[in-house]
Order: C-alpha cells, then structure tokens, then sequence
C-alpha cells in the first residue's frame, strides 16, 4: 500500500530531529514507501468548500544539519491526499482550532490523524477531567478566592496555563508563598482563558512518565525526571529521560481511557503520569516516540503505521 501523506507541521527546517515525533513519522512513512508533503498551518486554504494547501513534496533523512529536501510549493486540493497528520505544536489557540474546522472538512475521506473535530473537543488538561478518579485534584478558575481556597486544602499547587504545552509557564506554589496573589494577577493578564492548578505531587521527583497509546493501547514509555532545582520534567527545559517499565496502575489508566481514546479516533496519544495519577491526555501532537525506541523501547513509529495503513486498507 503506497499513501500520498501529507503533513502539517511547523517548518521542518525548525525541528530537533533527535527528539521530533513528527520526524520518526516520516522516517517510517518513507521507508514504507510512501509519498510525503510538507505544508505549514498558515498555508491552508478554503475555497468553495474545498481546502488546498501549497505542499511541498518531501525527503527526509537522519542527519544532523542535512536532514530534509523540500520541492518547489504546489497549490494541492487536500481531498486527493490518502493521509494528512495533524502535527503542528500548540498554542491551542483559536488558530489552531480554526485548522481543526478546515481539516475536518476532508476527513474521514482523507484520514487526519488525530481526528481534528475531537482534537477540537478534547483540550489534553480538560480531557483529562473526565476521568476524576485517576487524577489528582484539580480546580479549573480565574477565580484568585477559589485559588487561594484550594491551596488551603491541598497544600503545595502547580499554577499552570490552561492551554499551554511544553512545561511553559508551570509554577510550583508552596503552602507558604506569599507570591500567590501576585502569580495569578500576572496569569489574569497575559491569558483570558481559566488556569488550572492541581495539587503537587511530591512523586515527580521520581520522574513523569510519558505513555504512549496506539489506538488505545498502550506501546511505550519514557520517564522524564526533573532537574535538580526545577519541577518541571520536559526535556527541552533540563529534564533528563531514562528507561521505564508500565506500572499495575498505569496499566490500569491505560485501560480506563483505552475506550474513550478509540471512540474518538485517536490513533497516537501521550498521557503524562506522575506516581499513581494521570495529569494529562496529549491529543494534539504527542512526542516521546524516539526517545522510547533510543532506550530500547518498541518501534512506535512502525506500530503507528500499521495502524494508519489498517483504516486506509
């Protein structure tokens, strides 16, 4: 089976290839022989019920600095494409929804992975509140009285953006900080959006385990352990991966949300998990796939694609 696939990204030229998910993706589409587009978000284009985008026909090779080749842009009705991968980093602004409206209009015709309607409806930090058993608690507000209320029950929070990505933005609060107040007037005017605080897990100092899911099922997973003086666990801002295996209890997530994630046609999620509870359900443009294989991990990338090729067959 050949697939003509294009996918929508941030320029390639800006990726780090040691880590990129959209870039293994590619590897294993082209070793598969299939035919790979490039095209950026701000390229889309709808016309007469029709969406095009100026693709340009893609190579891409594993070399640090040489890493790709572009041909010249062509105006392409995205209808006759096999495959569209929906991969461009948030914001999740209303940018990035509107290309979820206009993606949506060729799918399931042209498959586009994730789903884009349920990529709309199914923000990674308010998915995730679905299933209240699995996650620590967590308050959704603009509200500094809520806040300040929640913090006395709970203790230690993270303040975080409510739609933000890549660690950006995250602040741990102690019971104690006087800077409480003052956080969350900085948040009220750089976002319009609710924050989310959730109660701080003393166990991410043992790391934040990444879980990749297939069509529902779990396939690997990374731990991401904190730098010494940071909260945070995302690579790009000091934290350090290493090798994991699946817990009883992250079996056990992975099973609960196995269905919902099916249902909604999610076929390459990452849930972030720290100890024994499930923070996030990533949705939008999911990573962790080389540094799964790089520690001896499954070929995700292979499994992704065996799972796109099964619906297109």
């Amino acid at each position: 089976m050949k697939l003509r696939v294009a996918v929508q990204m941030d320029h390639i030229r800006t990726v780090n290839i040691a880590g990129d998910t959209t870039f293994a993706l590619s590897l294993e589409a082209q070793r598969r022989g299939h035919s790979l587009y490039h095209y950026t978000p701000d390229r889309l284009t709808q016309e007469d019920g029709r969406i095009f985008a100026r693709v340009e026909e893609m190579e891409v090779r594993d070399v640090k600095g040489d890493h790709f080749t572009l041909a010249e842009p062509v105006r392409t009705d995205l209808s006759e494409m096999d495959v569209v991968l929906l991969r461009q980093d948030p914001p999740f602004d209303m940018n990035y929804i509107t290309t979820t409206h206009m993606l949506e209009r060729i799918h399931p015709k042209t498959l586009v992975v994730n789903d884009p309607a349920w990529v709309r409806n199914s923000p990674e930090k308010i998915f995730v509140t679905e299933f209240p058993d699995l996650m620590p608690a967590t308050l959704i507000t603009r509200d500094p009285l809520e806040v300040a209320a929640f913090r006395r029950a709970h203790g230690d929070i993270i303040v975080k953006p409510l739609y933000g990505n890549g660690g950006a933005g995250i602040f741990h609060m102690r019971e104690d900080d006087r800077n409480l107040a003052s956080l969350l007037e900085m948040f009220g005017q750089m976002f319009r959006e609710p924050f989310i605080v959730q109660q701080y897990l003393k166990d991410v100092r043992k790391g934040d385990k990444r879980i990749i899911l297939i069509d529902g099922e779990a396939v690997g997973a990374i731990n991401r352990v904190p730098a010494e003086h940071d909260s945070r666990s995302n690579m790009h801002v000091g934290g350090r991966a290493e090798a994991t295996e699946l817990t009883p209890r992250e079996r056990e997530i992975c099973e609960r949300i196995g269905p919902s994630l099916k249902e909604r046609g999610f076929i390459l999620v990452g849930i972030d998990v720290i100890g024994d509870y499930m923070t996030e359900i990533n949705v939008t443009s999911p990573t962790g796939v080389r540094e799964v294989k790089r520690f001896g991990g499954a070929d995700i990338a292979a499994l992704f694609w065996d799972a796109v090729e099964a619906k297109r067959g």
